[in-house]
């Protein structure tokens, strides 16, 4: 089985794991090249689980063997550099602005076949859900991370108890999760390569019986497998680059429909940012007031009126 097999299998029979296999899984998601030169008894020393445990979890995903699981690994490896070599086809010949036309037409596409498929009630449960959470969790992890935080920077803006999640391992993820429970809501957004940590992190949310919402681009996708309300945007490789300007559509539509039912917090809290950029004097520093820039040009403008006389 060549191409991304390998993380499809584990994808779909991550449910079925036992918790040392979803370990071993975790790391050979994030850490395929690397494991695919280490030898049973090794991989399973540096995830910390056992050889035996190694051996049955490649047996579990249908290999005949840790060779065999091995030789998959060192595929994925290969069609990475393939990747590379099909963007060097595909945009080696052509011009900067014909690669910009390219790549813009894609998106478009991508963002009308999410707006043709997009389940209506499946949105709506999500507005609801986020209302009524008592705190948020955000999960975006790799190309996804600027997804997460975008959505988070908003939502803090209407809600209290929204949490993003930070995460360099799977351990430090859930530390930050230990309070979760019911009434809470936790947001993950994966798209291909599925991240097993945001996979993990859902299914500890499940397990608390906080409410689970999913941003990925299929039903068929495992980021399904412990949401309550999937959210479905297409998604796509342009070359070697994660195409998520329709996921991002999506976010910006959740955001409006969110903040159209907390108006008066948001009002409010804007009010009192301004209120807080006024005493402190950071207002100007970090973004531009068209307002304040022109009274400062005026002046400038005076100050040199009034110097020129003394000039020459």
């Amino acid at each position: 089985m060549g191409g991304n097999g390998l993380l499809d299998r584990v994808n779909e029979r991550y449910g079925s794991l036992s918790k040392g296999q979803k370990l071993l899984a975790a790391y050979i998601t994030d850490n395929y090249g690397k494991a695919a030169f280490l030898t049973a008894a090794r991989l399973g020393k540096m995830v910390g689980v056992s050889e035996s445990t190694v051996v049955r979890f490649a047996s579990q995903l249908g290999y005949k063997g840790y060779p065999d699981f091995q030789r998959a690994m060192e595929e994925l490896v290969q069609g990475k550099l393939h990747h590379v070599h099909q963007m060097e086809d595909i945009y080696g010949d052509i011009s900067q602005p014909e690669i910009f036309k390219t790549v813009l037409n894609s998106d478009m596409e991508r963002i009308r076949d999410t707006l043709g498929h997009m389940d209506s009630h499946a949105f709506d449960m999500a507005v609801d859900i986020i209302l009524n959470a008592k705190d948020i969790y955000i999960l975006g992890i790799r190309s996804c991370a600027p997804l997460a935080e975008f959505l988070a920077f908003y939502l803090n803006m209407m809600f209290d108890g929204v949490r993003l999640l930070h995460t360099s391992s799977s351990s430090e993820l859930l530390e930050q999760m230990v309070r979760i429970g019911e009434g809470d809501v936790m947001v993950g957004i994966s798209f291909p390569r599925y991240s097993i940590r945001t996979l993990k992190a859902m299914e500890l949310a499940n397990n608390r019986n906080a409410r689970v919402i999913t941003l990925t681009d299929s039903v068929h996708s495992p980021m399904n497998l412990y949401s309550s309300c999937n959210l479905i945007a297409k998604s796509g490789m342009s070359s070697i680059l994660d195409s998520l300007t329709a996921p991002l559509s999506v976010i910006n539509a959740l955001i409006l429909a969110v903040c159209m039912k907390k108006k008066g917090e948001v009002v409010k809290t804007l009010e009192l940012l301004e209120q807080v950029w006024e005493e402190y004097q950071v207002n100007g520093n970090d973004e531009i007031d068209y307002i304040d820039d022109s009274i400062k040009l005026r002046y400038a403008g005076m100050e040199n009126q009034q110097k020129e006389p003394c000039e020459g």
